[in-house]
């Protein structure tokens, strides 16, 4: 199965936006790229994956893939911990992604320019796109109608 079912909802991205999560994927010895995603969807072709994703080597680390048309594949701070929180967050000019391990401290893996339309969908995935089964554990969802005060700091 190559598709990757998304659980979204509509956002209203005139409006500022985060959207958080704590994370457990199902990762698996054989799992290749098993991960626990949060997504920002215009269409098939105008997307952003933030993840907690098991690599090719089996080290789980934070990774985030935007499309344009293509997509670009960025693989980030390689973890050793069950559990991460990831959030993206927009104040309708730029949007960041950031990890923490405690929802306190938060590193930033990616920002750019929003330049989605103005209804866009956000939402959360579990994926198993090479063998096997990738249950993953989504706590403490949370959208909220405003943006973090400091894009470098996510808070």
């Amino acid at each position: 199965n190559t598709t990757l079912p998304i659980l979204l909802t509509e956002v209203d991205n005139t409006q500022p936006f985060t959207l958080t999560a704590k994370v457990t994927p199902g990762f698996t010895t054989e799992g290749t790229y098993n991960a626990a995603d949060l997504f920002v969807y215009a269409n098939d072709t105008l997307w952003q994956k933030f993840a907690f994703e098991q690599d090719e080597r089996g080290n789980h680390r934070i990774v985030t893939v935007r499309t344009q048309g293509t997509s670009d594949d960025n693989n980030h701070e390689r973890l050793t911990v069950p559990s991460v929180y990831l959030k993206i967050s927009s104040d309708t000019r730029t949007i960041a992604s950031y990890y923490s391990l405690d929802q306190k401290e938060w590193q930033m893996v990616r920002l750019y320019k929003n330049y989605y339309p103005g209804k866009i969908w956000v939402g959360i995935a579990s994926q198993c796109p090479q063998k096997g089964e990738c249950t993953s554990l989504f706590e403490e969802v949370s959208l909220q109608q405003t943006a973090v005060s400091d894009f470098r700091m996510g808070e």
